[in-house]
């Protein structure tokens, strides 16, 4: 059924979008026209939606609306409840359409839908587009969004991400909460960048690490403007989840380094926010 004519047929079917291109407002003939094309696509399984992918085109070369339509409503259907067999086999078949020839402005568009859709089965694929510098910040965000395994593949690729790549896969080990990222974290508050410095800080803050809070603190001390503000937040939320986990004597120690070296009048509220936590360990 890829890209046959009777899926292009069936494809056609999909009414055009109202003025201003959407589907947001279709009247209700419409609304029934698209849900029995959406159950015939259904049926196709794989291969339909391979077709549809065959449908779409590089981005201002053609008219493609209604294929990006179809493969986005199916993303969304397929990741209700109780579709988790049919979802893992069109989210499969997605991901085995990155990396080869197709228009970057396609595979981008496929990871996206991964990012509605996708489980465990596509980590691995989405790891590879991890060292695409095209499709790196897609395929972070959509592992993100899936979370279970996707830890392996972040750290995985850190090692061999470059540009601004290294910003999206930091962000989100810091976002995810990855353990196994602490080290990487407290490296990264002395890398070059002041943007990997303060992911960096939230990595470190999102999970926990105690035996970061000196190299934190130290970070947070030597710059000025946005990163101090940025460090200096990321400080307080790390005492805030040290003495929620109970290392009380953890959470002082950054406190009283806030009250003692935040003198400044526009740090006065992290000096009050500080005296103020400390006092209710």
């Amino acid at each position: 059924m890829a890209a046959s004519e009777e899926l292009k047929a069936l494809v056609s079917r999909i009414p055009e979008p109202p003025k201003g291109g959407t589907y947001a407002e279709l009247d209700e003939k419409g609304v029934e026209e698209i849900e029995k094309v959406l159950a015939e696509l259904r049926k196709g399984g794989r291969q339909a939606a391979l077709g549809l992918i065959d449908l779409l085109v590089e981005p201002g070369k053609g008219d493609d609306v209604k294929p990006h339509f179809a493969l986005h409503l199916l993303a969304v259907r397929l990741s209700a409840p109780g579709n988790d067999g049919e979802r893992a086999a069109f989210a499969t078949a997605l991901a085995s359409q990155l990396g080869g020839a197709r228009p970057k402005g396609v595979q981008s568009y496929l990871i996206e839908q991964l990012q509605v859709a996708g489980g465990k089965e596509v980590t691995a694929a989405l790891g590879k587009a991890l060292l695409d510098p095209d499709l790196c910040d897609w395929a972070a965000r959509a592992l993100a969004a899936i979370g279970d395994g996707a830890a392996e593949p972040l750290l995985g690729a850190w090692p061999k991400v470059r540009g601004a790549g290294r910003l999206s896969v930091l962000k989100k080990l810091a976002y995810l909460r990855v353990p196994g990222a602490a080290g990487l974290f407290k490296q990264c508050l002395t890398d070059a960048d002041a943007d990997v410095r303060i992911a960096a800080a939230w990595g470190v803050a999102r999970i926990a690490d105690a035996s970061a809070a000196d190299a934190l603190l130290k970070a947070a001390d030597a710059h000025e403007g946005w990163e101090r503000i940025n460090q200096t937040d990321a400080c307080v939320c790390l005492a805030a989840a040290l003495a929620a986990a109970g290392n009380k004597a953890g959470a002082a120690r950054i406190y009283a380094h806030l009250k003692r070296t935040r003198t400044g009048p526009d740090e006065r509220h992290i000096r009050q926010a500080a005296e103020t936590a400390a006092a209710a360990l």
